[in-house]
């Protein structure tokens, strides 16, 4: 699977510097990077949002935050956005039955594993996702009820942020980087 686009011959200085940062970093050849070096205002844009992303150090916690992307990773459909957030999930303390349950949008209530709270936060992120956006008011309730103010823009943020990633990307026909061995959208 190929861009809709390619980079370009010359990418500025910086670019070429960022593309190889992140490639020696990760393995991998990362296209957002040099595609988006066509018009440098959003690489700027989309490197700030990316490094301000919340890793759960003070607030939620890692697992919360990992099953946030995921989830609405698979609720967009984006390939790219699978691949790079559900990289590695055992880390973070998510089965393999987790994941299934958030690839295929069943019931959440159905696994057992899920706390309350991770329920309710994955919930919000599908809602999040969903077009048109619209929050029952018994969501919101429950909300307000597990989640301080700072912890629900967290998780809006968050699943946004994941959003914003997965139009740009999918507009651009960028495919997975490599980071797992399957990205299943089904």
């Amino acid at each position: 699977m190929n861009p809709f686009i390619n980079p370009p011959q010359k990418m500025p200085f910086i670019f070429r510097i960022i593309a190889w940062m992140t490639e020696k970093k990760t393995g991998l050849e990362l296209l957002p990077v040099k595609i988006l070096a066509w018009y440098p205002k959003t690489a700027i844009g989309s490197g700030i949002l990316e490094s301000l992303v919340a890793h759960g150090k003070k607030d939620l916690n890692k697992r919360m935050l990992k099953l946030v992307r995921i989830q609405t990773s698979f609720f967009i459909s984006c390939p790219f956005c699978i691949d790079m957030n559900s990289f590695e999930y055992q880390q973070f303390g998510i089965t393999e039955a987790e994941v299934e349950a958030l690839r295929t949008s069943a019931g959440l209530e159905t696994i057992a594993s899920f706390s309350e709270k991770e329920k309710i936060a994955l919930e919000y992120a599908r809602q999040i996702s969903a077009t048109p956006l619209s929050f029952s008011t018994g969501l919101v309730e429950k909300l307000k009820k597990h989640f301080t103010e700072r912890e629900i823009v967290i998780l809006a943020s968050t699943a946004a942020q994941v959003n914003y990633w997965g139009r740009l990307l999918q507009a651009l026909g960028i495919p997975p980087a490599g980071f797992t061995s399957e990205c299943r959208i089904e």
